[in-house]
């Protein structure tokens, strides 16, 4: 992250907020064959997640029903996915996530990568909450938090270049332990003292020593450290166009982080590949499914 630099999200709660009224307009909208879509972007992308909530309650005193229940009934395809997910409360979002992404007979390791990289220690507390996910990523809420020491920095920098020369088991948890416990300050200290001995950038180096996940997982917790918002601009880049517009992961960012960062990682988009995110989902997203990314990533800025 840029040193002192303000990041900023899309959606924002709405003044003037009345959930009985949204509650009401949404049940109108869910009712007969052909819902009302439009009026469902209209409502659930202009409130925040703590307004949705309040709706959600709101429609279940109102008409004794569950309001995802009722948006997985009417709904279908993309466009039900970016609805019922805007209704999850944040850390049972990722958790809901995470869930998909290991049940079955294969693991969807980018998921899990993104969203165990990229999220703060309190971040991960509430998914496991959440989830039980107690084993599984314990490991990753034990970062050190605004701790920085540079003699620390000076030797964990040495580790990671022996990690780097050496590659043994040894060496790849060392690596690991370092990237996943440091702070954020620490770990930017770290880097800089990682370039002065190898004369090399670290993500460079990890690169050119390690591959498969292992590589990814630390090359991601590298970019979440260095500038949170460019790595998002990057995956979302990645999956719009080298994984032919991958819906779960667009979905997934988007949603996530619509609240903390989403204008600052459309910035990131447009300086990085030059083109809009609006310009990029609009080539490959239709109908209300399009619609209804747009309105996340609009905020009070569109960008064509």
């Amino acid at each position: 992250m840029f040193c002192g630099e303000y990041v900023q999200g899309t959606i924002f709660p709405a003044p003037n907020f009345n959930p009985m009224m949204d509650a009401q307009m949404l049940g109108g909208a869910l009712q007969g064959f052909d819902c009302n879509k439009d009026m469902l972007i209209d409502i659930l992308t202009q409130r925040s997640n703590a307004q949705r909530q309040m709706i959600a309650g709101t429609y279940q005193s109102m008409y004794g029903r569950d309001l995802i229940a009722d948006l997985k009934e009417q709904l279908s395809s993309h466009f039900k996915e970016v609805m019922v997910g805007l209704m999850y409360p944040p850390p049972s979002y990722d958790a809901h996530e995470l869930w998909h992404a290991m049940k079955g007979a294969g693991t969807d390791e980018n998921c899990l990568i993104e969203i165990l990289a990229s999220r703060t220690n309190g971040e991960i507390f509430q998914m496991r909450e959440a989830y039980c996910l107690r084993k599984e990523i314990h490991k990753y809420a034990n970062r050190e938090e605004g701790y920085s020491d540079p003699a620390m920095a000076a030797q964990d920098a040495m580790v990671l270049w022996e990690a780097c020369q050496q590659k043994t088991g040894e060496h790849k948890t060392m690596m690991q332990m370092i990237l996943c416990n440091k702070s954020y300050p620490q770990l930017w200290l770290v880097f800089q003292e990682f370039q002065n001995i190898s004369g090399q950038d670290l993500v460079d180096a990890i690169n050119d020593c390690y591959d498969g996940y292992f590589q990814e997982l630390l090359v991601a917790i590298v970019r979440c450290v260095q500038d949170k918002p460019s790595y998002f601009a990057y995956k979302l880049y990645r999956a719009i166009h080298d994984f032919g517009f991958h819906n779960k992961t667009v979905i997934r960012i988007l949603i996530a982080r619509s609240e903390i960062d989403l204008m600052t990682i459309r910035k990131r988009y447009k300086e990085r590949f030059g083109k809009s995110l609006f310009h990029d989902i609009r080539n490959f997203a239709s109908g209300h499914y399009e619609k209804a990314l747009l309105a996340i990533c609009a905020g009070d800025v569109e960008d064509y």
